[in-house]
C-alpha cells in the first residue's frame, strides 16, 4: 500500500462563499483557515498548498463573545520611538471588520512561505456584495456552535 502525496500540479481548487452573519470571530477564522489549508480534503498534504479559495461576506455582523468588544485591544507599532498604537475591538470592528477577520484567519495559518500563499486565496467583504460570481462559488455552511 502506498501513501498518496499531493503535488501542486494536480490540485483542483474550488471557490466557497462563507456568510459570517452571527458567527463568533475565532470560530469563523479557524474553520476558514482549515479550508484555506485544504484540511477538508482527503488528499491533504502538509507541505503542499491543497486548499480552496474562500470568500467571506457580512463581516460587519461577526460577533465577539463575552466582554471582548470592550476589553480586547488591537495593537500595532509604527516602528518609531513610542509608536505603540492601540484601539479597542469595538472601534476596530465598527471601522474595519473585514481587516479583523483577515487578521484572525492569517494568524491561524502557518508562518512561512506556504502560509503566505494560502492567505492570498482569501477574499473578505463587509457586506453581501462581492465580484466573484464568474468563479461560481459554492455556499459553505460552517458550524456556528459545538455542543
Amino acid at each position: 500500500m502506498k501513501t498518496y502525496m499531493a503535488n501542486s500540479q494536480n490540485v483542483t481548487r474550488k471557490w466557497y462563499v462563507v456568510d459570517a452573519d452571527g458567527m463568533p470571530l475565532g470560530r469563523l477564522a479557524s474553520q476558514v483557515a482549515a479550508v484555506l489549508r485544504g484540511k477538508n480534503k482527503p488528499e491533504f498534504t502538509p507541505n503542499v498548498d491543497t486548499g480552496d479559495f474562500v470568500i467571506v461576506i457580512n463581516t460587519d455582523k461577526v460577533i465577539l463573545t463575552g466582554r471582548k468588544l470592550e476589553q480586547k485591544m488591537k495593537r500595532h507599532h509604527t516602528l518609531y520611538m513610542g509608536g505603540m498604537k492601540e484601539i479597542t475591538y469595538k472601534k476596530f470592528m465598527s471601522e474595519k471588520s473585514d481587516q479583523a477577520v483577515y487578521d484572525a484567519v492569517k494568524g491561524m495559518l502557518p508562518k512561512n512561505s506556504l502560509g503566505r500563499k494560502m492567505i492570498k486565496k482569501l477574499r473578505v467583504y463587509k457586506d453581501e456584495k462581492h465580484n466573484h460570481e464568474a468563479q461560481q462559488p459554492e455556499v459553505l455552511n460552517l458550524v456556528k456552535r459545538y455542543n
